[in-house]
């Protein structure tokens, strides 16, 4: 298996745990960051439309419709629609079915989000500010002298400019979607430049403000018993030399990093949003009304439509 696959290094993020508030806020996770798929189905539109079931409701969702009649299906595919009309003119575009799609498929993110909030809003104030945050992450190791081992002392400077660089209004106070952006940059567009220069810090240990190819290696692989290096250290290294290193001086610059650690990948979501409007839009104004999402039902959800009954009772915040 290629060795550029499974020896991904990863970007240093902070990250919280449920349980334990107080604890170490470093975690390690995979650099290159890919849109997850929409679903393991293939796209036959003239077979099934098991892959739209699972793009439009979830993986997990999708399994679980078989239980509802065409009649409650439509029910709350109706309601569904509701929410997908961000602007409420009665209109679903494209851009508000592709936003629904993404949702869906990141609800993991949200989910992650609600199990953790009441640990860090300690007010009860339904907002999160950065004094709340470094209280409950920091505040065993503020004014100790164990700052050292997991260095609290640079990763607090770090959080804190995460944390303001997610707090869009400069209130200082995340709200949901705010602290949705700061525990998971990577999934915001306005917070990638942010992801890009902690990657940099990460790997940069000269501080040139560059990663030259040994630090990009070094990174993933730690050359311990000063043998030869494996064949897919020596891949790695090509990697570098003729992907990573677009401009061939030798390293890589923030943009390199950034086309490295986020790759434009096909916009599966944009796709998928634009094949449900086309199959569904019955006058051709690119737009769809909730009448013809209804009309074509069963391209959204079938017979299996809403198990999503389970998802109509959560709070709108969760979804």
């Amino acid at each position: 298996m290629a060795g550029s696959e499974l020896r991904l290094s990863f970007v240093c993020a902070v990250l919280l745990c449920a349980a334990v508030v107080q604890t170490k806020p470093t975690l390690r996770k995979e650099r290159v960051h890919h849109e997850p798929e929409l679903s393991r189905q293939a796209h036959e539109d003239n077979k099934s439309f098991q892959y739209d079931h699972e793009a439009f409701l979830g993986k997990e969702e999708a399994k679980t419709f078989d239980q509802l009649t065409p009649e409650e299906s439509k029910d709350r595919l109706g309601k569904i629609v509701d929410r997908i009309d961000s602007d409420a003119d009665g209109y679903i575009t494209t851009a508000e079915l592709k936003a629904w799609i993404k949702r869906v498929q990141k609800r993991y993110v949200y989910e992650n989000v609600a199990k953790v909030w009441t640990d860090y809003d300690l007010n009860k104030d339904n907002k999160i500010s950065w004094d709340e945050y470094k209280q409950a992450t920091y505040g065993y190791y503020l004014g100790t002298d164990a700052t050292d081992q997991f260095s609290f002392k640079k990763m607090l400077p770090r959080d804190e400019r995460r944390f303001k660089s997610a707090d869009l209004n400069g209130d200082l106070a995340a709200d949901r979607e705010e602290f949705t952006a700061f525990l998971h940059p990577e999934e915001f567009e306005h917070m990638k430049d942010i992801v890009v220069l902690e990657t940099l810090e990460d790997i940069d240990k000269n501080g040139d403000g560059h990663v030259d190819e040994d630090e990009y290696i070094a990174d993933m692989f730690a050359h311990e018993d000063g043998g030869p290096e494996p064949d897919w250290v020596k891949t790695e290294r090509e990697q570098f030399s003729d992907f990573r290193d677009l401009n061939k001086d030798g390293k890589m610059d923030q943009d390199e990093i950034r086309h490295w650690i986020m790759p434009q990948d096909y916009d599966h979501a944009q796709a998928e949003a634009r094949h449900l409007v086309y199959e569904s839009d019955q006058d051709k104004d690119q737009m769809l009304t909730k009448e013809e999402i209804l009309e074509n039902w069963n391209m959204f959800v079938g017979s299996q439509a809403t198990n999503y009954g389970e998802d109509l009772t959560r709070n709108h915040d969760e979804l």
